[in-house]
């Protein structure tokens, strides 16, 4: 099997292009670039410049933000998840990190490309606001229980 095809046989599963034809994830994993990383090594840390997001097509990794008493676990994520876009559809730093948890393979995406697969698929923009809103929602929680952690030792 070629690896555009299992990159596009990957992109087919992730969510957020459930409403995207195949032939536009070809052209999707044809402008991005296939970015591997061993276990322990670090995509990108809270506070970076962002210029990409990343699917993770094989492996897992670990989010985390660093809070008051160190470092906050948001999310462990994994083939098909999507992490590293609230930089670039916002244009503020990282607002986490993210390291691998195993070796990792990933598809990394280019601002500008990622931004006209927006604009060209609503359906993306619909599915990316839900994602957004519920990991806003999730982030508030855990820093609510690291607070209350912190007030009531």
């Amino acid at each position: 099997m070629s690896q555009l095809k299992n990159e596009v046989d990957v992109l087919k599963r992730v969510p957020l292009f459930s409403g995207v034809d195949a032939a536009k994830l070809k052209l999707l994993a044809f402008t991005s670039k296939v970015v591997r990383f061993k276990a322990g090594d670090v995509l990108f840390r809270q506070n970076d410049p962002g210029d990409s997001a990343y699917v993770i097509l094989s492996g897992k990794a670990r989010v985390f933000v660093d809070g008051p008493d160190g470092e906050i676990d948001l999310a462990e994520v994994g083939e098909t998840d999507f992490v590293g876009e609230i930089a670039i559809l916002c244009d503020v730093p990282r607002t986490a990190s993210v390291s691998a948890t195993t070796d990792l393979t990933t598809l990394r995406l280019g601002k500008e490309t990622f931004a006209e697969f927006l604009v060209t698929f609503p359906t993306m923009s619909v599915a990316m606001m839900r994602e957004l809103a519920f990991r806003l929602s999730r982030t508030t929680a855990e820093l609510v229980a690291s607070e209350r952690r912190h007030a009531h030792p």
